[in-house]
């Protein structure tokens, strides 16, 4: 006698030895929408330059695309994000046509090149610049824990499952690279200002 198809037997959907079947997870137009800009501004915050943002964030979402199935919809998906953006940034800095460039020998933090504009605009604007610089003088892995946890606000252990790190070795990053942020916003900051 032979078992019919709807006996718990068989491995059909619904009977005791079925796969479990997993919640389906976000869709990657969904996620592309959301949190485009999040990546676009991580990016940055990463030292990839204006120029070459746009096709690096379109390289971020490949990743993405390749490997959303791996996605646990359970943990949050900006740190995943940011791990991805990390690992593509670095492969990005270490092509043979990257360039490291000095913004500072580009960016005079003393000069008002905005043209006539408000002075908060210009302090927002100067502020900005300088935090750039100082970011572009970590080194990469700081400043990926650093951006992650005192910029985007992610806990560390999200920050390093993203990063594929050990917890205290997060911990020790972060410690490292606010030492280092700081010193290179004195370094770099006019005479008299923090």
């Amino acid at each position: 006698m032979t078992d019919s198809p709807a006996s718990p037997q068989t491995t059909g959907v619904g009977s005791p030895l079925a796969e479990p079947q997993h919640a389906p997870g976000p869709d990657l137009d969904e996620v592309f929408v959301a949190h485009a800009g999040y990546v676009g501004v991580s990016l940055r915050r990463l030292g990839i330059p204006e120029r070459d943002l746009e096709d690096v964030t379109h390289d971020v979402f490949l990743v993405v695309h390749r490997h959303l199935h791996d996605y646990d919809p359970a943990r949050p998906i900006r740190p995943w994000l940011f791990g991805i953006a990390v690992r593509v940034s670095l492969a990005y800095r270490r092509r043979a046509g990257f360039q490291r460039e000095d913004i500072r020998a580009d960016v005079d933090l003393h000069a008002a090149d905005l043209g006539p504009a408000p002075d908060e605009r210009l302090d927002r604007e100067r502020s900005r610049r300088l935090v750039l610089a100082a970011l572009e003088s970590l080194g990469y892995e700081r400043r990926a824990v650093l951006v992650m946890h005192d910029i985007d606000g992610h806990s560390m252990p999200d920050i390093a499952l993203a990063l594929g790190i050990p917890l205290n070795t997060g911990y020790s990053r972060l410690r490292l690279a606010r030492v280092d942020f700081e010193n290179a916003v004195r370094r770099l900051s006019p005479r008299g200002t923090p």
